[in-house]
Parts: C-alpha cells; structure tokens; sequence
C-alpha cells in the first residue's frame, strides 16, 4: 500500500519535511486557490507537484476537484463547469497524476458537532451528536418540517438541551456545522444554509442519484483519455442531515453507481470512518466485492452509539476491524496480476493532543501527532500482515 499523508499545501503548518519525517512516501493534496469551478491550470499542477517532489515525496491523489454546486444540481452553468472539470482532469493526467478523490455531498461536506470531544486520556476528538445537531436543525435554523427527521426521543432531548444553551455555545455549535471543516467546499451563514437547503431538496435520493450518474458519464471520456481513477468518497456522516438526499452511503449505492458507469475510471474511495459509521457497513466485505474500484482508503476508526451519534477513536480502537480491513486490501494488491497494484492509504484525522490543543494553526482533525501515532499504527498493522503473508503465516 502507498503510505500517505493529507498536506493543504504551503499554508499548512504542517511541513513537507515533517511529513516524510512522519513515515509517509505519498501526499495528498489539492489546489486550493483555485476557486470552485475553474479549469486548474497545467502550470499550477505542475508547480505544486514539483513543490512535493523536491521533499522527497509523490504527489500521490488529488483530494479533491470539489464539485459546484451547478454541477451537482444540474442548473446555472452546468454545462460549463463540466468543461472545466474535463480540463482539469485533462491537465492533472499530463502531470502524471492518476488518482482524484471527490464528493457528491449537497451543501456540507464531512460534518460534526464537536470539535473538541474530551477523551478520558485529556486528548481531543471529533463528534457528530445527533441531538446537537436537531438542536441547531430544529430550534436553531428552524428549517421547515426538521422534526420529521427525527425520532421523537431526538427531538425531546434536542428541546430540553436547547433550553440550556447560551448564545456563545448557540454560536459555537452553529460554526461548526456550517463554517466549513478542512477540505471542504466552501461556508454558509444562517440564510446562505437555509437557501441551499431548499435549493437541493427538491431531490430525493433516485433524482440525485441520476444527477451523479450523469456526471460521470459526462466527465469519463476526459478521465479515460487522462488516465485518471475518479475515486467518490462516500457520504459523511451515511445518512440525511437537513432533509439532503444521500446517494453513496452503502453497499448497494456503490454497486448502483458502478452498474450505471461501468467505465474502469469510475472507483471508489473506500473511506472506513464514513461508511463505518453505519453498523450495517461490512467494511471487509465491501473491499472484497469492490476491490478492483478502490483506489484509495481513508483509514480512521469510530465508536458508533444507538441513536447515531459517533466520535472518531483512535485508529485501531474503534468498532470496525480496521485490521481485517488492511489485510483484505492487501489480498486486493496481492490478487493483481500485474504486480504493480498499490492503494493509497492515509491517516484520516487523528486526535489532538495536549501539546497542540493550543495551537491556533491547527486544523480541526488534522493534527501532526495524532495523525503520526495514527499512522505509525497503521504502517505496524501493514508491514505485519505482508511479512506474514497469505494466512497469517511467514
């Protein structure tokens, strides 16, 4: 497996050097100049990757080519977008890179509550709360028919916590909900979201699903010609927030995908905190039914509650078999024919610890040595498993 590592380029205070320090030999990285929507220039690419090269890393997958909101909803100046999108896809496959991870979430991207959940080690997580975010869905934003949404256990336990709020921790919840967290595609205000909200509710899951579908027949000529494996991430946290269609949040959303694009180019990104935040997610199972798409795992672990809140736990700590899920990819690697497979693996988020809890720099999810001992765990649980083999044996 390719051992990667998330940079945000040179306004990450995070360095290239720290990087490869940290173990990792591949980057994943983006062009966040360049506004949504806009061609990415073949020059820029290749500034930015060289940028890496000379640190002594591979500028391994581009996370991401986000998506305008045009192109999701199929209005405005979709057509023109779309062009765009094939130009960029163009360019990054003349600059050697093969692999583009991207969404197709509407509005908000990967989405907690809490970005500072306590553990008992006095390390910090994140945490999506169910009823936190019914408190800012029903009571805070107040959108239209938003306690249907809810069990009514969630919608009691949203009302009595509201009632304790003050309005600085009002303000809190709300900018960790729509402000915009790492790598995401942009923020929204009060009315912005509200707007949005109605806007991609005219879709349920099948209208958007098509929206999808269409798209990537539109673009797959361009990422074949390229070269390139667009690898969808799936739907973070797996179900609906804000009444939104979700269109990739299990097993059967992604043989849906792959039966309406067949192309070789449309992949999977194989995030196990995403799809694992759903306890009817077999993590193993689906890379060994969708081995031959996956071309790139997050590899981050959670411990899920009853009513579908979930915080992220240490890598190899939570409910999902974060081993047998390395040992299935590996056996992927392994089941080439051509020797040559390598799926790109990162250290989706790590905790923060004590001696950069107070670091204004820091990206919510994105410390250096959280994601270092989650990585360093992860390389342990790799390199093992290749020493030992096919079954577990020298």
């Amino acid at each position: 497996m390719l051992e990667t590592w998330r940079w945000f380029g040179p306004d990450d205070p995070i360095s290239l050097e720290q990087i490869r320090q940290a173990g990792a030999t591949g980057v994943v990285s983006s062009l966040s100049h360049i506004p949504t929507g806009e061609a990415w220039p073949l020059v820029d690419i290749e500034t930015h990757r060289q940028l890496i090269e000379s640190a002594g890393l591979v500028w391994s997958v581009v996370e991401s080519v986000p998506l305008h909101n045009d192109i999701k909803t199929r209005s405005g100046h979709y057509q023109y977008l779309i062009s765009n999108y094939q130009k960029t896809l163009i360019n990054l496959g003349a600059a050697g890179i093969q692999t583009v991870c991207y969404n197709f979430m509407p509005v908000v991207d990967w989405t907690r509550t809490n970005l500072e959940y306590l553990l008992p080690d006095n390390s910090q997580a994140l945490r999506f709360d169910i009823v936190d975010f019914a408190v800012y869905d029903i009571f805070v934003l107040q959108r239209s028919g938003a306690s249907n949404s809810y069990d009514k256990s969630v919608v009691e336990g949203a009302r009595e916590r509201f009632g304790g709020l003050d309005q600085r921790a009002v303000a809190a919840l709300e900018n960790n909900i729509i402000a915009g967290l790492p790598g995401g595609e942009g923020s929204y205000d009060r009315a912005g979201i509200l707007a949005a909200i109605e806007h991609f509710n005219q879709f349920d899951n099948e209208a958007y699903r098509q929206n999808l579908i269409a798209f990537l027949r539109d673009i797959m000529p361009a990422a074949e010609v390229a070269d390139i494996n667009m690898v969808i991430h799936p739907d973070d946290p797996p179900f609906s927030l804000f009444g939104f269609p979700r269109v990739l949040s299990t097993a059967e959303d992604v043989r849906k995908l792959v039966a309406a694009v067949p192309s070789a180019s449309n992949g999977l990104t194989l995030c196990a905190g995403s799809f694992g935040a759903r306890g009817d997610n077999n993590l193993v199972a689906m890379a060994e039914e969708f081995g031959d798409r996956i071309h790139f795992v997050h590899l981050r672990n959670i411990k899920r509650e009853s009513d579908g809140s979930f915080y992220e736990s240490a890598h190899l700590e939570g409910d999902n078999d974060i081993v047998g899920l390395v040992a299935a990819l590996l056996a992927v690697e392994a089941a080439d024919t051509s020797g040559q497979r390598a799926i790109a693996m990162r250290p989706d988020h790590g905790h923060t610890l004590t001696s950069e809890q107070a670091d204004p720099r820091l990206k919510p999810g994105y410390s250096y040595g959280g994601r270092m001992k989650g990585l360093a765990e992860l390389r342990g649980v790799i390199h093992a498993l290749t020493a030992l083999g096919p079954g577990g044996r020298p």
